[in-house]
């Protein structure tokens, strides 16, 4: 067992974080099932708290990846109502503000949506729910037993599925948007009561030559996320 620092490892990590990026826009073509079971078998190792492992996922592809989308079409006719089993966060505030402001103003840059233009961000939001165009959407639950900290060791798992994927050429997007419709997702993956919708992420393979995928955000320096007390 190595126990030195391993430069190549770090690389590779390094790497894997300074490139991936949510993607917006999809090919159509499906993922292979072994890909995805490849990416599986490395998030399956995350840590979690007391090695209590409570992640779920429930993936749709195919006619089901499209009966998903016209079951969510139809909840949403009226327009999106958040209906989540986690609390969303009730506001931001100061720099929270900023940096989701700044972020959506790149995402309708590279659309060419102008600032104030309500009509055109809102139907950008609505292609949540098409998962834009993804040939595949995941749906994360969590034990409800478990509260926080099961939720916590889902976002460990999270973050490893969408590295995973990234290193083996598949693109994705995580969706909040999607875990605010949970009624919808429990009834169509018959979710029993006792797991929670943590988050949704459509997946598959990116259009590299759509705009929206051009763009990438920025991350605050080690100085600004530590603080070392000696």
């Amino acid at each position: 067992m190595r126990s030195g620092p391993d430069d190549e490892a770090t690389g590779v990590l390094e790497r894997l974080l300074s490139t991936r990026w949510s993607c917006r826009a999809f090919r159509p073509e499906p993922v292979p099932r072994e890909e995805i079971e490849r990416v599986l078998e490395v998030a399956r190792r995350t840590p979690s708290w007391c090695n209590t492992q409570p992640w779920h996922l429930h993936v749709a592809s195919g006619q089901r990846t499209v009966d998903l989308r016209t079951a969510l079409a139809a909840a949403i006719a009226d327009g999106p109502v958040e209906n989540s089993d986690l609390p969303f966060p009730a506001s931001y505030d100061g720099v929270y503000r900023d940096r989701r402001r700044v972020s959506g103003w790149q995402l309708y840059e590279s659309l060419g949506i102008e600032k104030g233009d309500r009509a055109a961000s809102a139907r950008q939001t609505l292609r949540n729910f098409d998962f834009f165009d993804a040939p595949h959407v995941a749906v994360l639950t969590t034990d409800r037993t478990l509260g926080t900290y099961g939720a916590v060791d889902c976002g460990l798992f999270l973050d490893n599925f969408l590295l995973a994927a990234h290193s083996r050429g598949i693109a994705t997007v995580p969706q909040a948007a999607l875990a605010a419709q949970a009624p919808v997702l429990r009834e169509f993956f018959g979710l029993p009561e006792d797991r929670l919708v943590v988050v949704g992420v459509s997946f598959g393979y990116a259009d590299v030559e759509h705009p929206v995928n051009g763009y990438r955000t920025d991350r605050l320096s080690v100085a600004d996320v530590a603080t070392f007390v000696d």
